[in-house]
């Protein structure tokens, strides 16, 4: 089979020996793939199709919010960033913090600004360089190829970035060895266990190839904890926020209107029941 039609992901990214399994839900790219130890979903993309897909992040902006949500964009990432010095019982001025996947270094300026000491990683050229202008030490590449000694960092974070992989287990590892004793790490991802995920299906964008440059592999609340323990981790703390029926543009405007209303009433029983579509997990270095 040639490397247009291989599968890039041919077996469970967790690390779990059991064969992947079909399930009903079929993607543009075939029936999503499911391991039936840790239930970690994969996409059945191929080689080809990943890095077409995943070249739409190699812009000068990256992920910089727009002007309407980046108010948001700074509360959430310091509720976050807040959490973490709470589970490192440390102020932010003591703090060194490593974004690996920052792009053009949104959720860094935010840290910097609360006054942690910050570094950044990034593959793409332009939205790294992008950073590098804002003031911000980024490293351009894979965070493998950065070779920071070992324990550099108190905190990490892999925001939006493990879905992208397809052995974020050579990541996590990575993550270890340059994290202090006790250090932290955040990872944030689409939770392929929630309520979104379970009535949107194909319509999801969380689980769209295209439309988020490259996502491959879907993990939820367990698969996360497993990943952790095998790469060295403890999960202090997993969380899920929110409730989507409707991505924009796919319903009228007054069944998108009302569909959000539903969802605002169904966000607290999601975060109660982790069900929410966005997965948040604390971690700490063993």
């Amino acid at each position: 089979m040639d490397s247009a039609r291989r599968r890039y992901i041919e077996s469970c990214p967790v690390g779990c020996s059991a064969p992947l399994e079909e399930i009903d839900l079929v993607l543009p790219e075939g029936p999503l793939l499911r391991c039936p130890e840790c239930g970690q979903l994969v996409s059945q993309c191929g080689e080809t199709e990943y890095v077409r897909s995943i070249a739409r992040w190699n812009t000068s902006t990256g992920t910089l919010p727009g002007s309407e949500s980046a108010a948001r964009h700074e509360q959430l990432s310091t509720r976050r960033l807040r959490k973490m010095l709470a589970l490192l019982g440390k102020p932010p001025q003591e703090v060194q913090l490593l974004d690996v996947g920052c792009s053009s270094g949104a959720f860094l300026m935010t840290a910097r600004k609360m006054g942690f000491d910050v570094q950044g990683v990034e593959a793409s050229a332009r939205a790294s360089e992008t950073a590098r202008l804002a003031g911000l030490k980024v490293f351009t590449g894979v965070l493998e190829s950065a070779r920071f000694p070992d324990a550099s960092f108190d905190a990490a974070t892999l925001i939006e970035l493990i879905e992208h992989l397809r052995d974020p287990r050579v990541l996590l590892t990575e993550c270890r060895r340059i994290l202090k004793p006790g250090g932290v790490l955040l990872i944030s991802t689409p939770n392929a266990a929630s309520w979104t995920a379970r009535v949107m299906g194909r319509r999801w964008h969380g689980f769209s190839l295209s439309v988020m440059g490259g996502h491959i592999s879907f993990f939820n609340a367990r698969s996360i904890v497993v990943i952790a323990q095998r790469c060295g981790f403890e999960t202090v703390l997993t969380e899920t926020r929110n409730v989507r029926f409707f991505e924009r543009g796919q319903c009228p405007a007054a069944v998108h209107a009302a569909a959000k209303i539903v969802s605002e009433l169904l966000n607290w029983p999601a975060r109660l029941l982790g069900r929410g579509h966005d997965l948040l997990a604390y971690l700490r270095k063993l």
